[in-house]
């Protein structure tokens, strides 16, 4: 099978794409998950640059957009949290708990994989819903064990995601926390 993309391209080239989608080295560094100087010796030197990076500037020359779509937002609120599945980021949570808002980003298109599904503006009550999700059920036979098991005097969804980064036995979902 043949595909319609470059298989090559020039150090003009790979300028011309991190200027047209406005990067700095640094940052089109991170988006194409190469070091900076790769980077620098891709713009600098007069050789082909080969390999899966052309195919994804080829994508990004089409639609620039992603980029956009592909940035973590600046963090809006004190706390923030990263929903992971496996090593794919998929939603991250900004969250203010006095006055009880929150605001999400997610990364993936597939509600199976969004932390709140195909809902898009989440309320405080559906995030603590989210959080409770996480967690073993309140109801749970010698729940008290386990929570001395986990040093917790009660039972707190935060403070058991803390403890266990939100995973549970039936899946590969987790969870990272950012003060």
């Amino acid at each position: 099978m043949e595909f319609a993309i470059q298989h090559t391209l020039s150090s003009k080239d790979i300028k011309l794409m991190r200027k047209r989608l406005g990067l700095k080295q640094k940052d089109f560094a991170a988006l194409l998950n190469v070091s900076v100087k790769t980077i620098e010796r891709w713009e600098q030197a007069d050789v082909a640059v080969t390999g899966p990076a052309v195919t994804l500037l080829k994508i990004l020359y089409e639609t620039p957009e992603w980029v956009e779509e592909l940035q973590i937002p600046t963090k809006i609120y004190p706390l923030r949290l990263f929903y992971y599945y496996k090593e794919n980021l998929c939603t991250v949570i900004d969250v203010n708990e006095p006055t009880r808002k929150i605001a999400i980003k997610n990364f993936v298109r597939n509600p199976i994989y969004c932390a709140f599904g195909v809902n898009n503006a989440p309320t405080f009550k559906d995030y603590e819903n989210f959080l409770e999700s996480r967690c073993f059920p309140r109801s749970r036979d010698k729940m008290k064990i386990i929570l001395r098991d986990l040093g917790l005097p009660f039972y707190d969804p935060f403070l058991i995601i803390q403890k266990t980064k939100g995973k549970m036995a039936e899946d590969d979902f987790w969870i990272e926390i950012e003060r």
